[in-house]
């Protein structure tokens, strides 16, 4: 089993920066990939930000640029950074490890909010 918490959510002005973590702990080792999703009110979730194993990432064209994943190993944890904030960032923010098979946790989610 596997358990994921995220923090470091909450309001921030246009142009402000926020930095997310994700810690994990259980059996992660079957991890492949790690990521952060997001979901804004009536919208479908959305991937913003993925690291694998080998340590590539890929963002989509609405965040490239102004948000970066990261992650320590030592601690088990992953981060967002996210900078130039728009209004439309405004979501619920997910962490995800997945990896073969059945092998995929979510976390709790962690509201970020940016005011115009």
């Amino acid at each position: 089993q596997v358990q994921l918490v995220e923090s470091g959510g909450g309001l921030v002005h246009t142009g402000g920066s926020l930095r997310l973590s994700c810690a994990a702990s259980g059996r992660i080792f079957s991890t492949y990939v790690m990521g952060w999703y997001r979901q804004a009110p009536g919208k479908q979730r959305e991937l913003v930000a993925l690291i694998t194993n080998s340590g590539s990432t890929n963002y989509p064209e609405s965040v490239e640029g102004r948000f970066t994943i990261s992650r320590d190993n030592a601690k088990n944890t992953i981060y967002l950074q996210m900078n130039s904030l728009k209004p439309e960032d405004t979501a619920v923010y997910y962490c995800r490890f997945w990896g073969v098979g059945a092998f995929d946790y979510w976390g709790q989610g962690t509201q970020v909010t940016v005011s115009s």
